[in-house]
């Protein structure tokens, strides 16, 4: 039951688990998340689906490594099975032919871009992708993602892939020089308040896909509560997608860096026990 079979590292401190849950594969959705949880008092933490294959009965989850929970999902191997995965959970991405998509995605945020990408072309639209890393080593999933795009956009602060700049340098150039109807961006919340600023900018419709703090996934906790066009909205049941023209950007990083310190001291506190 939930038996990890196969783990590849895609950067350093980035992992991608396939796992078997037959079911989930099965329903999954573009936009789907569950919430896995490593030990039976282990703390609970949702996971984009970036892949999912049906014949096989699995699902695919990419974790960055950053706290402890995700260090110990991480260190994972085949073989080992994930104590509880519960999902699909959230909204799919409402998916229709639009004309021109521009996916933009940074860091992690490309693999739950992944499916998007794939539903958005599977649907007759044609997509740009724009991904972006701070160095070459980080971009990940591009083979993938060129797979579904009829145009691919490699960023990376450093200049040592692709073209040297921030994310909203390669949009600017797609908007100057195309007709865009939509655009997605998924990344951190500092990356899509300035995609979502540059996509108003060229009156495109931009969509965001949130990644709040959650704890029970189902509506009942608030933890991973937003304003979006001045009402409260709940990431894991009305989203995790919102129009991103609404969504209070600066609210969700205050609450984003809420448990920062916490975070820190209780990963460094582990390190040092297995040290």
């Amino acid at each position: 039951m939930n038996k990890i079979i196969s783990k590849t590292f895609l950067s350093p401190n980035v992992v991608e688990l396939e796992i078997e849950t037959p079911l989930i594969a099965r329903k999954r959705k573009a936009g789907h998340f569950v919430i896995i949880k490593v030990g039976t008092k282990g703390e609970r933490i949702p996971l984009t689906i970036a892949k999912s294959d049906i014949e096989k009965g699995t699902i695919t989850l990419i974790i960055q490594k950053v706290g402890v929970t995700s260090h110990k999902v991480a260190s994972l191997n085949v073989g080992d099975e994930v104590t509880d995965v519960v999902g699909p959970l959230g909204n799919p991405t409402h998916i229709e032919k639009v004309g021109t998509v521009l996916c933009t995605g940074g860091g992690v945020g490309v693999a739950p871009l992944l499916p998007i990408v794939e539903a958005m072309h599977n649907a007759g639209n044609r997509v740009i992708s724009i991904i972006a890393a701070k160095t070459k080593e980080l971009v990940i999933l591009e083979k993938e993602i060129r797979q579904h795009s009829d145009e691919v956009i490699i960023m990376t602060d450093d200049g040592s892939y692709g073209i040297k700049g921030l994310i909203t340098a390669g949009m600017e150039e797609v908007f100057k020089t195309q007709h865009v109807d939509l655009n997605v961006s998924i990344g951190p919340a500092i990356m899509m308040k300035f995609t979502t600023q540059v996509a108003k900018k060229y009156n495109v419709p931009s969509m965001a896909s949130l990644n709040a703090i959650m704890v029970d996934g189902t509506g009942m906790c608030g933890a991973c509560r937003v304003s979006v066009g001045g009402q409260v909205k709940f990431v894991c049941v009305d989203g995790p997608e919102f129009n991103a023209y609404d969504v209070d950007f600066d609210e969700l990083l205050m609450r984003l860096g809420g448990y920062k310190s916490e975070e820190v001291s209780d990963l460094n506190r582990k390190l040092d026990q297995q040290a």
